[in-house]
């Protein structure tokens, strides 16, 4: 099999997994990158003959309307209900997280003006899961993210880049064009 079939496969697989939903063939299509309805269909049943064989748990069903879904079988349902009630970190806390990533270092006092009070359950969670660590200095703590935070996320060590992208994203996603920074003008001490 060739690198780009192979690297189609993977494409198809990821997209599934992480849609959570029945992918139409059109979807399937636009993740493999191939105009090729038969070649999106033929790699989906390639990848459900391999999972529905190797795994135990999970499969991955063609339904009557032509879409393909990855799901857990239904004899585990039930086993697995209390644990999928509700997203690991609410919507609130990864805007808290995302506040931290692009403020950091950022004190306790900072992300209070910003989140509001709110902010002190969000700040120990992220902390107990190990995507933020701090430093006391007095009674004020400073937050920063992790390494756990960048692999689980898949963000390289560079935060600047980080930064860079968060506000490209906020400005893409509110039509906001991007100036360039505005230089701090430092008045001399005359004292």
């Amino acid at each position: 099999m060739r690198d780009r079939d192979i690297e189609m496969l993977a494409r198809i697989e990821a997209t599934l997994y992480a849609a959570g939903r029945p992918l139409s063939v059109e979807e399937m299509q636009k993740a493999a990158g191939t105009d090729s309805a038969n070649k999106a269909i033929k790699m989906a049943r390639e990848i459900a003959q391999t999972i529905n064989s190797c795994l135990h748990a999970l499969e991955l069903v063609e339904l009557q309307d032509g879409s393909f879904t990855m799901q857990l079988k239904l004899q585990y349902n039930n086993v697995v209900r209390k644990f999928a009630t509700r997203p690991f970190l609410s919507h609130a806390t990864l805007k808290t997280l995302s506040c931290v990533a692009y403020m950091q270092p950022a004190t306790s006092k900072q992300l209070v003006e910003v989140r509001g009070s709110q902010v002190y359950g969000h700040l120990k969670l992220l902390t107990q899961s190990g995507f933020l660590s701090y430093q006391k200095l007095g009674r004020l703590k400073i937050y920063q993210t992790t390494k756990k935070f960048q692999d689980y996320f898949g963000i390289d060590g560079d935060l600047d880049k980080l930064k860079k992208k968060l506000v490209k994203k906020e400005a893409k996603s509110k039509n906001i064009p991007l100036a360039q920074p505005i230089l701090e003008k430092t008045v001399p001490n005359s004292a």
